[in-house]
This record gives C-alpha cells, sequence and structure tokens, in this order.
C-alpha cells in the first residue's frame, strides 16, 4: 500500500510544497524541494516528525515564579506529551543561567530540558 502526503517546507524561507511518497517497497521519495534541506525535511517529517519543545517550569526561590525552558535538541513529536508531563511537574531552584539544564533526558527522550532566560535567586 503506497501512501502520499503533501507539506510546506519549514526548512528555509522558500517554503517549498512537497510531495512526499512511499511506494509498496518502503521507499520514500521527495519532490518539490529546490534544495537539499527540503528532501531531508520531507524524509524526516513523514518518517519520524521531530519538534523542539518550548515552555516554562515554576522556580522556588526565585525572583520570579518561573523560567522559560527549551529541549536543547528536537524530539519525537509523539513524545511531546510526554515532555510536557516533566515540564509541568517539574520544580527547579533559583537561580537558573541560560544553558543550565533543568531536565536531563527529559521523558526518557535522551535530550536535555534546558533553560532560555536568567532566573536570580530572591
Amino acid at each position: 500500500m503506497s501512501e502520499v502526503r503533501e507539506m510546506t517546507c519549514i526548512s528555509c524561507p522558500m517554503g517549498c510544497h512537497l510531495t512526499v511518497s512511499r511506494d509498496d517497497a518502503g521507499n520514500v521519495t521527495v519532490t518539490g524541494f529546490t534544495c537539499k534541506r527540503g528532501e531531508v525535511y520531507g524524509k524526516q517529517e513523514f518518517t519520524c516528525p521531530m519538534r523542539t519543545v518550548t515552555s516554562s517550569v515554576r522556580v522556588d526561590g526565585g525572583v520570579r515564579p518561573v523560567c522559560s525552558v527549551k529541549t536543547i535538541n528536537t524530539v519525537p513529536k509523539a513524545k511531546i506529551a510526554d515532555v510536557l508531563e516533566a515540564v509541568a511537574a517539574c520544580h527547579a531552584r533559583a537561580p537558573l543561567a541560560i544553558g543550565d539544564v533543568v531536565i536531563e533526558n527529559v521523558a526518557g527522550t535522551g535530550v536535555n530540558l534546558v533553560a532560555t532566560s536568567n532566573c536570580a535567586a530572591k
């Protein structure tokens, strides 16, 4: 059974309209891209979509009640709910600096969650 999906590439400002298909043998083909990044994006999005997760965590003992965070790398789209559940349960301790690891290996993804703003202690 073959499968075909239409999508817009977000790898560069061109916004190419991609057609991605998988034939009966499992081979994935991308058409419509104007740069190599489009082909790579189309295959990745078709086979295993990945996303960077941004959010905020509660901060104990800080001048602000929350600190912005993000995954240092992309995580599988199917794991986003698990990542956000871990973020919701997290209480970081001030002070935090940009780049500090807030949760190591968040939700078993192999990706760290890091602070994206500074949060001084009270």
